[in-house]
């Protein structure tokens, strides 16, 4: 019987560990929540810094934490671009993987804020998915060598933006060009398309990444295009039903709860919506539980945490509304820019900007500002959590950021 009990108390301590990695864009469950414990509240360039290691190139890929490393993308351009995935021990900070995963003759950003490397990866059973947008999309051993390779035609009107989702054997993408708009499914052993679903109306870029939510007895994928956001069967592509926001470039990521998706339209139309996912077809004059038009964010995602509902917009504008109504209840204004998109770990929220500060505060109805920390250089990409670290990525530089022991 000892035996059994040992068995049960790894599988346990394996499951807890796990539980901890930050597998993809937005955590574990692509909507910004960690289950570490002990994070740092307090940080600077001389405390609280565990490791500080030098990223070469130019991206703006958040980090993802699994089984002892740290991933992002960059892309290293000089007459062409080379673009490549890299891995950090978390223990120390040390690189450990550095491959190409494709070289390309273009060098021209579109934005000037954007990069060649802007999307996020996804590391799962020692498996690590790539995304370059149009420039390629590939799947890596965790040693780095490269299983396949493809590409995704459209064209993005200002560079690659939105990050994939894992769901069992596919790799869903969403693909929002000017020219087409659709999602797609790859098989995760070979790259093949498994399904492709076109958009009702390309009408402008998206960059938004998918999300899966289990609604009643089904599993639906939630994909914000420009204009529209449609819920698809994420085995067989079929649309299950859509929302009009009449937005455009649209950027942020959707959370749900409370049987509500939350949703931002990004630019033309500014707009935040709550929509029910248990219809079918167009929701549009049905589903919509409440809207707002001032104070969407054009960037960040939204952050649901318990009846709340966060956002901030570009600009710094923090607010703080009734999941269930979209009723305000407090709005801040916190200093500098924002791209990144919050998180909340360890009972508190955690903003980050664009010149490197995070502002932390605590949860609910009334706003209170825990702390504010600054680290050196610009930061666009969203925080990653795991095992009571933070990991900050700015345009030079990697951070563990853990608390002195």
């Amino acid at each position: 019987m000892p035996w059994l009990v040992l068995v049960f108390v790894c599988l346990a301590a394996l499951q807890t560990a796990h539980a901890q990695d930050w597998p993809g864009f937005r955590g574990p469950n692509g909507q910004g929540h960690s289950a570490a414990l002990n994070v740092p509240l307090e940080w600077s360039e001389s405390r609280n810094v565990a490791w500080k290691a030098v990223v070469g190139g130019r991206g703006w890929s958040s980090p993802v934490v699994a089984d002892g490393r740290v991933w992002i993308t960059t892309a290293v351009t000089g007459n062409r671009t080379s673009l490549r995935v890299l891995a950090y021990a978390v223990e120390t900070g040390r690189l450990a993987v550095d491959v190409e995963v494709f070289n390309v003759g273009d060098t021209t950003l579109l934005k000037d804020k954007n990069s060649h490397a802007s999307p996020t990866p996804i590391v799962q059973g020692g498996r690590v998915y790539a995304h370059f947008g149009t420039l390629g999309t590939a799947a890596l051993t965790t040693s780095g060598d490269i299983l396949w390779r493809t590409q995704l035609p459209y064209q993005p009107e200002y560079g690659n933006g939105g990050s994939p989702l894992l769901y069992g054997d596919l790799l869903i993408v969403n693909c929002d060009g000017s020219d087409q708009a659709y999602v797609v499914a790859l098989d995760t052993r070979t790259g093949a398309v498994r399904w492709k679903t076109p958009r009702r109306t390309p009408s402008g870029s998206a960059y938004t990444t998918p999300l899966l939510v289990r609604v009643n007895s089904r599993d639906e994928v939630i994909s914000v295009g420009a204009n529209s956001a449609t819920a698809y069967d994420p085995i067989t592509g079929t649309e299950i039903w859509r929302v009009n926001h009449y937005g455009s470039s649209t950027v942020p990521s959707p959370v749900y709860g409370h049987g509500l998706v939350y949703l931002a339209s990004g630019f033309q139309t500014v707009t935040l919506l709550a929509v029910r996912a248990d219809g079918t077809g167009d929701v549009t004059a049905t589903h919509v539980a409440w809207r707002m038009g001032r104070s969407a964010p054009l960037t960040p995602s939204p952050l649901l945490v318990g009846d709340e509902l966060y956002i901030v917009t570009d600009a710094g504008i923090a607010t703080c509304l009734d999941a269930a109504t979209g009723r305000r209840h407090w709005q801040q204004r916190l200093k500098g820019e924002y791209s990144a998109s919050p998180v909340y770990a360890d009972g508190r929220i955690y903003f980050l900007s664009e010149d490197g500060v995070t502002t932390v505060v605590t949860p609910g109805t009334q706003f209170r500002t825990l702390a504010t920390n600054a680290l050196d250089g610009t930061t666009l990409a969203s925080l990653a959590v795991s095992n009571g670290s933070l990991f900050i990525r700015t345009a030079s530089h990697l951070y563990r950021i853990a608390a002195s022991r």
